[in-house]
């Protein structure tokens, strides 16, 4: 485990993309042929891991990412602190922009993030990113920060 800023453990990304590969064999992905896997480091040291897998209207399919988050809130939540996702042939790929949105919520502008042209915090990837700060105070989760502190001005 690292905080964010800190050094990443010898292998780390090894270690992560190995099991995002093993997720990517378990894809359900008939439709497009295109399967994918994620993993993910969480803060109190466990690897989550999932897969994408889609369904027939198409629309209702689930990326790797969903699974992934999924799997992080079943298994007792916790911040993703490292992610990486690949495809089937096992080469890295930067998740969507909806997937973007999905791991900022649970690893915020922090998260290292593996993409083809090097690691990046997330924030890089998805900058000025909505988040609890632009809710009503009411409808933001315990801990999220005030309105104010982090929204860009608006007009």
């Amino acid at each position: 485990m690292t905080a964010p800023g800190q050094a990443v453990p010898e292998g780390e990304w090894d270690t992560l993309r190995a099991a995002a590969r093993e997720a990517a064999r378990r894809a359900y992905a008939p439709y497009s042929r295109y399967p994918v896997g994620a993993a993910a480091r969480v803060d109190d040291g466990r690897i989550v891991t999932g897969c994408n897998v889609e369904n027939a209207s198409y629309g209702l399919g689930l990326c790797a990412e969903c699974g992934l988050v999924s799997a992080l809130h079943a298994g007792g939540g916790g911040v993703l602190t490292r992610f990486t996702c690949v495809n089937g042939e096992g080469e890295v790929i930067v998740p969507c922009g909806r997937c973007r949105q999905l791991l900022m919520e649970h690893g915020g502008p922090e998260l290292l993030v593996e993409t083809p042209g090097g690691v990046v915090p997330l924030d890089r990837l998805l900058a000025l990113a909505f988040g609890p700060q632009w809710l009503p105070e009411a409808s933001r989760p315990a801990g999220s920060p005030p309105g104010g502190e982090t929204s860009p001005e608006r007009d």
